[in-house]
């Protein structure tokens, strides 16, 4: 959802996608969106109000310990890693 929501989103990360547009391009239930939604709330990587969604960005202070731990600075990290970390960040 947060890939696809920085796909479609402005400059400023405003998408006005419905939740009926989400759930049929993501193939998800309302009640998926919806805690879905919640969890990318609480990690801090979405801010919602209806009908408008903003996509933040990725914390840069909580990529970057991730990319040290494993010793080598110009390692990429993948995405599924960061959210993980940033929905988790005692689990580091």
């Amino acid at each position: 959802m947060y890939l696809l929501l920085v796909t479609v989103s402005d400059a400023d990360g405003l998408s006005w996608y419905g939740a009926s547009a989400l759930c049929r391009m993501l193939s998800w239930t309302p009640e998926k969106l919806r805690d879905v939604r919640d969890e990318l709330g609480e990690a801090g990587l979405l801010a919602y109000r209806k009908p408008l969604y903003q996509v933040l960005d990725l914390a840069p202070q909580l990529v970057m310990p991730m990319r040290l731990e494993r010793g080598r600075r110009s390692e990429a990290v993948a995405i599924g890693e960061i959210l993980k970390g940033l929905a988790a960040p005692d689990a580091q």
